[in-house]
């Protein structure tokens, strides 16, 4: 499993990166980072199928355990993919822009 430090995530991010969050749906809205699309782990065989196979997917969660196991199973199946280091929370310690919600439907 290969994985990403939030410097080189954030340049990825702004250069337009495939990026999928893999909390939870209440620690999302909590707070996540722009742009990134929801794929909750205990869904993540349900997001298969919409993961591009042309490019590579950042994987993220809150601290960077998930993400990493997630990201090594995407690989299994043949998904080139990467875990974000330090997560949602690492990111939001740097001072980066996080995206709330109040809506129990986002997501």
């Amino acid at each position: 499993m290969r994985e990403v430090d939030l410097d080189v995530f954030a340049s990825e991010l702004a250069e337009g990166a495939f990026v999928i969050d893999v909390r939870e749906p209440d620690e999302y809205r909590v707070g996540h980072v722009p742009g990134v699309r929801p794929a909750p782990l205990s869904e993540l065989a349900a997001h298969l199928p919409s993961l591009p196979a042309d490019r590579l997917v950042y994987v993220i969660c809150a601290s960077g355990n998930r993400s990493a196991w997630a990201a090594e199973h995407l690989e299994a199946v043949g998904i080139r993919a990467v875990s974000v280091a330090g997560g949602t929370s690492g990111w939001a310690r740097t001072g980066r822009p996080i995206v709330r919600s109040t809506d129990a439907r986002a997501v």
